[in-house]
């Protein structure tokens, strides 16, 4: 079992930016306005706003907007009873300004607290309409454009191809004003972004840099071009991506501006650096970098927002709020954690992003926290599978179906990860039938074009379990040919490249040419020593002690046997500590020494009942039944299991 991680899991969701209402009310934006105060975030508010700009509002109409607001801010809300208030205003025949915006109040209640959507609809539509025709009213008329385009975005049948022309249009007359501006290019770029259009969306952010350089934004545009520098990672275009990041540096070092914007730019710049080592499987490469990002949200931790305002309209935007960073920065921890073979803080860091993340959602409902925690549930599974807890790891992947289930998006994402969890659940029980189908059926539901490094990932375990069935022949030689290391090898990823090597000589080692093997292996160990790949470095020791042992070289099989289970007691891997157990047991009495072959032979029996003991459990349970789902939505019941259903042979 081999690890990756991939920026795409969670980078459709770092570059978006929305006023605070948006936030407030739906949560569904990583980036938020800054302040509260400069936006229409009730309905009170509006009033002062618009008795500013026109002649004094009339008293029914005062009343009116204070009922609706009393009725949408009661516990629990009124809404109701808001909507006829509001719908009670057109009684009065009102101006167009106050018809306009109560248009728009009626579509964002109705959009935001019912499943009304299509009244909502139709009457942003007509809030947009409307607000056209009347000047000095941006607040309005493009707020109104960007929720609207929202609501089309998750109408159903989806009506993208509607959002698109009224996003651009709204864009060409909004650029004297640059809040909007910027925000309704963020807006496209995104949408662009979920349609896996990443080219259209890094040209939008391209103008959206050089529109915020322009009108003296130096802030949003780092915001900018580090959106775009993301996308392109995602799209492994390395040569764009370095120089923009080198430029982004230089910004975010030389902006003086609010503490916390300043702060929250150098951990976007850092999440980025970071995830690009780990993608290129640089585990010990990423240490200064992933340092700097921990030192740097422990900074944010202690600073306090205040409430003044930015002079320049266009610096009205933040990235993530510190609580969602916070979590980030422990999720990043977990990945090179889980890379580097250091479990125990891979779990210590779970548990707190975790429990982290059970806060937030009580009283935060943005998707960003749910694709955060499967992530993490995603690297804590492997964790366990490794560490010998597959009981629990069922469980947990169980846990990441319900909430796929509750959201298309997510399961869209994470189907292939989904499967090959599952895949790797089987391995650890040996069903090798079913590893097979789940990673099969991970190919199939995977896009290779912007998951590269999960498909080779997904390819070094299938291309393991054939080695394991050995009559596999055929397929498995197909699938070591599209993932050869020492030629044209499809990712960049060094974790993944020395995979590649370590299946090569697990290969030569079943097919006796020893030799071959240990050509392989070392180069595994070379490459896996250069950037502190324990788990790799613990498995290519332990199978070149299992190759001299067969050789009858047992001296030098002890030199590797020893540091490996060292090793895997450390990280700790439960099915390296039990092979080299068996191994430190034979070796010891081949070398006369009964004490400690006594002494291994004690430990290779603890970590078998362990192991049993953990295997019976995991094939009882109704979750096993997941083994068998390889097609469409995640089962949402499971029916009981009479006992294990795999062979513990190979276990033992």
């Amino acid at each position: 079992m081999f690890w990756t991680t991939n920026i795409d899991d969670y980078g459709t969701y770092l570059f978006w930016t929305t006023s605070t209402t948006d936030v407030l009310k739906n949560k569904d934006l990583a980036c938020s306005r800054k302040h509260a105060r400069v936006t229409q975030c009730s309905m009170v508010v509006v009033i002062g706003k618009m008795a500013s700009n026109v002649e004094a509002p009339e008293s029914w109409y005062l009343a009116l907007l204070g009922f609706a607001e009393h009725f949408r801010t009661s516990s629990p809300p009124k809404i109701r009873l808001c909507v006829h208030c509001l719908q009670a205003v057109f009684q009065f025949k009102p101006p167009q300004r106050v018809e306009a915006r109560t248009h728009l109040q009626l579509g964002s209640v109705l959009y935001h607290h019912t499943k009304n959507s299509e009244l909502a609809r139709s009457h942003l539509e007509k809030a947009w309409f409307i607000s056209q025709q009347i000047p000095q009213f941006e607040d309005v008329k493009f707020e109104a454009a960007s929720l609207l385009s929202e609501l089309y975005c998750q109408q159903v049948p989806n009506l993208v191809d509607s959002a698109k022309p009224l996003l651009r249009k709204a864009i060409q007359i909004s650029q004297q004003t640059p809040y909007w501006h910027c925000r309704l290019l963020f807006q496209l770029a995104q949408l662009h972004t979920l349609e896996k259009d990443l080219v259209s969306a890094c040209d939008l952010l391209g103008v959206g840099a050089e529109y915020a350089r322009v009108v003296g934004s130096e802030y949003t545009r780092a915001l900018f071009l580090l959106s775009k520098g993301m996308l392109l990672l995602m799209e492994r275009k390395l040569g764009e991506v370095h120089p923009l990041l080198t430029l982004c540096g230089t910004i975010v070092e030389n902006w003086q501006g609010n503490p916390i914007q300043k702060e929250s730019l150098r951990v976007f710049f850092l999440v980025l650096q970071v995830t690009h080592y780990l993608d290129a499987g640089q585990v010990k490469s990423v240490k200064p970098c992933l340092k700097q990002l921990q030192q740097c949200i422990q900074t944010i931790s202690t600073l306090h927002d205040d409430e003044i305002l930015p002079s320049n309209p266009a610096d009205l935007f933040h990235w993530l709020p510190k609580e969602h960073m916070c979590v980030l920065v422990y999720l990043v921890t977990v990945m090179h954690s889980m890379q580097a073979g250091y479990l125990e803080k891979a779990q210590k860091y779970t548990d707190k992003a975790l429990m982290q993340l059970e806060k937030l959602k009580m009283l935060d409902s943005s998707p960003i926290l749910s694709t955060f925690q499967v992530i993490l549930l995603e690297h804590i599974i492997m964790c366990r599978l490794v560490t010998g807890h597959k009981a629990t790891a069922l469980q947990e992947i169980s846990q990441v179906c319900q909430l796929c289930q509750q959201s298309p998006r997510l399961f869209t994402n994470h189907a292939a990860q989904l499967h090959t969890l599952l895949g790797l659940y089987c391995i650890s029980v040996n069903c090798m039938d079913n590893a097979e189908a789940q990673f099969t059926a991970a190919l199939r539901v995977s896009d290779l074009t912007t998951h590269q490094e999960l498909w080779a990932f997904i390819v070094t375990n299938l291309a393991s379990v054939y080695i394991r069935e050995g009559n596999r022949h055929q397929e498995l030689y197909s699938l070591l040919e599209r993932i050869n290391p020492d030629h044209n090898f499809p990712v960049s990823s060094h974790c993944l490249r020395a995979a590649a090597f370590y299946i090569r000589g697990l290969l030569s080692f079943f097919q006796g040419r020893y030799n071959e093997a240990k050509r392989f292996l070392r180069e595994t160990l070379k490459m896996s020593n250069a950037e502190d790949l324990n788990r790799l470095t613990a498995c290519s020791l332990v199978l070149l002690g299992h190759i001299f042992y067969v050789l009858g070289n047992h001296r030098e099989s002890n030199n590797m046997v020893v540091p490996a289970m060292q090793l895997a007691s450390k990280i700790p891997d439960m099915s390296v500590q039990l092979w080299s157990s068996a191994l430190l047991k034979d070796l010891n009495k081949a070398l006369g020494n009964t004490i400690d072959a006594h002494e291994a032979a004690q430990m290779h029996q603890n970590f078998s009942q362990q192991l049993l003991q953990d295997h019976i459990a995991a094939c009882s349970l109704p979750e096993h039944n997941l083994i068998s789902w390889t097609d469409g939505p995640p089962p949402g019941q499971f029916q009981a299991q009479n006992g294990p259903t795999s062979s513990l042979a190979s276990l033992l």
